[in-house]
């Protein structure tokens, strides 16, 4: 049987056995991972966004994503990035750490053809025209630390606030666990939003990243 969902949200799917649930909204998205490609011999065949795959486009497969959504994919090693669209879902392979499957012109810009796979993270960017939704302007806060005991969160909270303001905490229910999630800023695009990360790295908080809420 497949898994419950909540009114309006996507259909899960199941491939080899197993069922994989559709994100309903990648605002926010990151991931790292490994990045594989796959090309002439799905090339002319129908992906799953109904669109006729072409191994020469920049588009790539992801498991759960919203197909349409622009992603960001960086080369952990040579820190080379591109921007394609999903439109398809995969990897289904056994290493699980395989996130997303790009096509072959866009594992040739990347440089993965050659190894096959490669360390990368995915970041989503935006959606195709047409789509609802926009991540490229919005309200962008930062996420600066998660923990799982809520008064260090506070404590880091009430340190921050008068030097970045609007920081708060975001209790996250993992389903085993509970974290809280330190956020601070707020920006209203994208590139802000971008530059404030970098920002946010620099001053000492390694793993800060933005986040649209």
């Amino acid at each position: 049987m497949p898994p419950e969902t909540a009114p309006g949200q996507p259909r899960p799917y199941k491939v080899f056995g197993r069922w994989y649930q559709p994100i309903p909204d990648a605002a926010g998205f990151r991931q790292q991972g490994l990045a594989s490609w796959y090309g002439p011999d799905f090339h002319g065949k129908r992906a799953s966004s109904g669109e006729i795959y072409d191994m020469h486009a920049l588009t790539a497969a992801h498991r759960t994503l919203p197909l349409g959504t622009l992603v960001r994919v960086r080369h952990l090693q040579s820190q080379r990035a591109i921007e394609v669209r999903i439109n398809d879902r995969g990897p289904f392979v056994r290493e699980r750490e395989r996130i997303i499957d790009l096509s072959y012109a866009a594992a040739r810009e990347l440089g993965v053809v050659g190894p096959g796979t490669a360390p990368v993270e995915v970041v989503a960017i935006g959606t195709a025209p047409g789509s609802s939704t926009d991540l490229y302007s919005g309200n962008f806060t930062f996420q600066v630390g998660a923990f799982a005991n809520r008064d260090n969160a506070e404590r880091l909270r009430a340190e921050l606030n008068p030097r970045y303001g609007n920081a708060h905490v975001v209790e996250f229910d993992r389903g085993d666990r509970v974290f809280y999630r330190v956020r601070v800023g707020r920006c209203t695009t994208l590139d802000e939003a971008t530059a404030t990360e970098a920002q946010l790295v620099r001053s000492g908080f390694a793993d800060a990243f933005a986040v649209a809420e």
